[in-house]
């Protein structure tokens, strides 16, 4: 069996008690090896009130601080990081097949001083690669050309050199499928009267088309009727221009059951498609499926690899 590296997330968050929930299933597809230490772990087990599976293999990791139910708090920011990196480790040195990490927050990775917009950014960083954010499920999955930017800034990213980079590097991650891409503006654009940066994507269209000799990207698609019934009879994949024109549509369809998925790394890593749930941390209430789903995700895609 694959072996994965679990980076816990957010202690503060719900991520340990879907790890700890999830643990029996999970354990039967794969080896699970839990980036958190053993006092955390155990303090986090006495809130939940549950007892922590025998085979809850676990990795040395140094932390003194006391989790803190669904607070924003720089040393569970500061963990969550450590956590993270631990499991990147665990597959650059071979004793892990993939990563699979569980929610973070961004103003708790602030607080500990952290210059990252989140997982994918460091990665970017990390491997100094262009990783892709990809997420969603068999049934609908949504590529983000733009990620954790400000709205005001996305239309000047709109831009045909940068737009056929990411094209080329989406091409190599998936199976040979069409590819919808929306427009930026409503309407997309309407020809240029509610704007022109459709006239960047479309040439960035033409061009990762002309080189790969068939139409794997259409569009500009209407954002707004990109997504309807009819629409998805005709597509599996999506590039969205930014964050939630894309996510929106795709959390309202199958919010419980998406993933996060990383393309264009050296390692396999997935993630749960939600966030750290303080509202609900630590009441027993957290959901497993989009976990044991991007469990299953990063088995397959060490097989295909």
């Amino acid at each position: 069996m694959k072996k994965i590296a679990v980076s816990v997330g957010d202690i503060n968050g719900v991520g340990i008690e879907i790890a700890l929930k999830a643990h029996n299933e999970i354990s039967k597809i794969c080896k699970p090896v839990y980036c958190i230490n053993d006092k955390l772990l155990a303090h986090a087990a006495k809130l939940l009130n549950v007892d922590i599976p025998k085979d809850f293999q676990t990795v040395k990791m140094d932390a003194d601080f006391e989790i803190k139910p669904s607070t924003i708090d720089a040393n569970s920011g500061r963990f969550s990081y450590e956590s993270f990196i631990k499991a990147i480790g665990l597959c650059e040195s071979d004793k892990a097949d993939a990563v699979v990490t569980m929610p973070i927050h961004k103003e708790a990775w602030s607080l500990a001083g952290l210059d990252y917009k989140g997982h994918t950014d460091l990665l970017r960083k990390h491997f100094k690669q262009d990783a892709i954010m990809m997420l969603g499920c068999e049934k609908m999955f949504v590529a983000l050309y733009t990620e954790h930017i400000p709205l005001k800034d996305v239309a000047k990213s709109i831009k045909q050199d940068k737009l056929v980079s990411f094209f080329l590097d989406l091409d190599t991650s998936l199976p040979k499928a069409k590819i919808a891409v929306l427009g930026l503006n409503p309407h997309a654009g309407d020809n240029g009267v509610l704007g022109d940066e459709e006239r960047e994507i479309e040439a960035a269209i033409k061009s990762v088309n002309d080189k790969l000799g068939f139409e794997r990207y259409v569009g500009c698609l209407v954002p707004d009727v990109a997504f309807t019934p009819d629409a998805r009879k005709n597509f599996n994949y999506y590039v969205a221009m930014y964050h939630d024109q894309g996510l929106t549509p795709l959390k309202a369809l199958y919010f419980d059951e998406s993933v996060n998925i990383s393309l264009n790394l050296p390692i396999v890593r997935t993630s749960v498609d939600h966030g750290t749930a303080f509202d609900i941390a630590y009441q027993g209430k957290a959901k497993t499926l989009s976990y044991i789903n991007a469990v299953k995700s990063a088995i397959s895609l060490c097989n295909k690899e």
